[in-house]
Order: structure tokens, then sequence, then C-alpha cells
């Protein structure tokens, strides 16, 4: 398991537009389809990383909380699906019905969206504001798999609490940590 941190992509950059391909409803989604009216979570995700599956559950708890308070979510999955056949569609829409995802999960083949946010890891959590102004980049929280740090989330919500009561975002914003996209050769 390689520890490959975020890029961190500078805060204010604006929202890359993507039309991905929805492995849950087997429909084509875009930015447009996917926003919120206060916000937008973006998150790179895959189904095997150990690094997302030490998450997924608080992933779930604070999507179904925040998309309540007019938040959008959406989670894209970038990895090779030749080498890394656990990644590809049919298993992607399994695993999101298995974890109860409140979110789309889209397939990113081409890996074109993962270059355009700078993407590097799974997990890796983009926050942008109603104007699609990128506001937080990281981590969900400093919980890792086997460090023995409770999964809060407290990163992420702090973030997203931040946003929603118009509030500046002064806390440091730490890079995930996590496993590396798995680009295609």
């Amino acid at each position: 398991m390689a520890d490959t941190p975020s890029n961190m992509l500078p805060l204010g950059t604006k929202t890359p537009f993507f039309e991905l391909p929805d492995t849950v409803s087997d429909s084509l989604l875009s930015l447009e389809k996917v926003k919120g009216e206060n916000g937008t979570v973006v998150m790179f995700i895959c189904n095997h990383c150990p690094f997302v599956i030490h998450l997924n559950s608080e992933i779930v708890s604070i999507a179904t909380s925040y998309i309540k308070k007019g938040i959008g979510f959406v989670a894209i999955s970038s990895n090779d699906a030749v080498r890394y056949p656990q990644d590809g569609p049919e298993k992607m829409k399994l695993h999101a019905k298995k974890e109860h995802y409140p979110f789309p999960y889209l397939y990113d083949e081409n890996q074109e969206v993962a270059k355009a946010f700078d993407a590097a890891c799974t997990p890796d959590f983009y926050v942008f504001d109603a104007n699609l102004e990128l506001v937080y980049r990281g981590q969900l929280d400093s919980s890792r798999p086997g460090n023995n740090l409770p999964v809060t989330g407290i990163d992420l919500r702090h973030a997203l609490d931040c946003l929603i009561e118009n509030k500046e975002n002064t806390s440091l914003q730490k890079p995930s940590i996590g496993c590396s996209i798995k680009w295609k050769n």
C-alpha cells in the first residue's frame, strides 16, 4: 500500500468541466447535473483502495447529511480498469449499491477528468463553492488504515460548515493520503 499525497490544486481554481457515465444510473452526468445549490464535493475514489475502504462509511454519512444542506456530491473513479478490473464500471455499480452511496459514481475511462483536477490519489477530496471555485482540497480527516485514529470526517465537515455558514476556513488544509491513481501506460 503506497502512501501518495494529494497535489493540492490552488484554492480559487474553477471546477473543471466534466461529463462522464454514472455507473449507478447508467446515464451521462455533467458538472451541471451534480452540482449543489450551496457547493459541490468532488471525490476521486475507487473500489479496491484500502484508504477508501477505511473511510467509506464516513463518506456516506457526510454526503447523506450535507446533501440535505444543498451540497452536491459526486465520486469519480479514474483507475485503469484493464489492469485493475475490480475498479471497472460493472464492479463500481455493485460497490456503490453495497456501500449505499447517495451520490453518483462516475467512471473516467480516459482519465482526462483526473488530470484536469490534478488528482493524485484515492481518496482525494475537492470542495467548490456555489460559484464553482475551489475552497477546500485535501483529507477527510487524519485517520488512515492502521494508525488507530478514529474516522470522524472532521476536516471535510469543517470545510463544508465554513462554506454553508459563509465563514473563511482558516484551518490548515492537509493533503489526503491514499493509493495512487492507477494511470494507464
